[in-house]
């Protein structure tokens, strides 16, 4: 078994400047396309259930799901809650086998987010596991406008809460199909000058490519989330699958030709954000 806490995987990549992707999971064959693209890169992988992605399937099954993959994997494999926003949810993530859970308080003030974050840090090392925390608001693409992570309530976070992994705000948006955008260095920077909580960048689609292998290699960001730009390339084959044949029906056949499309894509992904041993600090 390679299953994997997000402390596990994130403490060696601050450590030697690199990162690891949390990859946003739909469903089985997407998930499953991951970690083959983990093992075929030789990286660690977070598996990522968020709110979509459980509101399609329970959480117990997916906990199932992710266990199963990384007791057959060859690499690290992280089961990971993405964005759970109540302590029952944390809780339930918990009992169905997660290693991680993310709780996301970020629109919440300040001390209140700490103590609920807090609680859920807790109630993750009291099992053994991890804890993911936001500071600051990310915003979504065609929704909610960012507020970027104040430094010093970064600090606070950090320190009080007692989370593994800090998410902060920093120009990145959930969402976001195109790479036109980028992260505002001068605050990341700001950021790590107060704390030494490996930091999280969600909505990692809309961030360029080679901004990220320079973060990954250079700054306290050891993970980046990634999902749209996956959805798009698992759509994009499905589609595909479906009008190279438009009188198949079996959904079997159909999806199955989605698999090696996905793999090619995520392989793509874990190459930006290097390996053990490609860099040192």
């Amino acid at each position: 078994m390679t299953l994997a806490t997000l402390s596990d995987v994130l403490q060696p990549a601050l450590k030697n400047g690199y990162a690891i992707a949390g990859l946003v999971t739909l469903g089985w064959e997407d998930m499953r396309a991951y970690v083959a693209a983990a093992e075929a890169e030789g990286v660690p992988v977070i598996l990522q259930a968020g709110p979509s992605c459980r509101k399609h399937t329970p959480l117990p099954i997916l906990g199932k799901m992710f266990r199963y993959l990384a007791e057959q994997a060859s690499v690290p494999v992280v089961a990971h809650l993405d964005h759970g926003y109540t302590f029952e949810e944390c809780r339930e993530a918990l009992d169905s086998g997660f290693t991680s859970l993310m709780y996301d308080g970020s629109r919440k003030p300040l001390a209140q987010n700490i103590d609920d974050t807090a609680r859920i840090a807790d109630l993750a090392h009291s099992a053994g596991i991890s804890c993911e925390g936001e500071i600051g608001f990310v915003g979504y693409a065609q929704g909610d406008q960012s507020q970027g992570t104040d430094p010093e309530e970064a600090r606070r976070f950090a320190q009080e809460s007692g989370v593994d992994a800090m998410a902060v705000s920093v120009g990145n948006v959930h969402l976001q199909e195109n790479k036109e955008g980028g992260l505002d260095e001068a605050r990341i920077k700001a950021i790590e000058a107060v704390t030494d909580v490996p930091l999280v960048i969600h909505g990692g689609s809309g961030v360029p490519v080679a901004q990220r292998r320079k973060l990954a290699a250079g700054s306290h960001i050891c993970k980046f989330n990634i999902g749209t730009e996956l959805r798009k390339a698992f759509g994009t084959a499905l589609r595909e699958a479906v009008n190279r044949d438009p009188g198949r029906f079996d959904r079997v056949v159909i999806l199955s030709e989605t698999h090696d499309p996905m793999v090619t894509a995520a392989r793509s992904v874990l190459q930006a954000f290097g390996k053990p041993g490609e860099h040192t600090s």
